[in-house]
């Protein structure tokens, strides 16, 4: 998701980043601060991610049929697994 703007700019996703090498290690200019590599994609690329799939509304539709068919497959291969239950008949005695 790194798309490089110029030298040590890069573009993450929706943010404009600067990308320095200070002594063997990446850090990542967000803001007033620095984070390494690390941190700075546990902490953006869950964002980042969101902002995707809610511009890419083909990518939400595939996958609720996906989702639809995984449903109706497990339905298929277990009747019993069903969510409503008939009811039981009462054995004479």
């Amino acid at each position: 998701m790194f798309m490089r703007e110029s030298d040590g700019v890069y573009q993450f996703g929706s943010k404009r980043i600067r990308i320095m090498c200070v002594r063997d290690k990446i850090q990542i200019q967000v803001g007033g601060g620095y984070l390494s590599l690390d941190e700075f994609l546990d902490q953006y690329t869950p964002t980042e991610l969101q902002v995707l799939e809610r511009k890419d509304p083909m990518r939400r539709m595939t996958d609720r049929i996906a989702l639809q068919k995984t449903l109706q497959g497990r339905a298929m291969e277990s009747p019993n697994a069903s969510p409503v239950r008939s009811p039981k008949k009462k054995q004479a005695i």
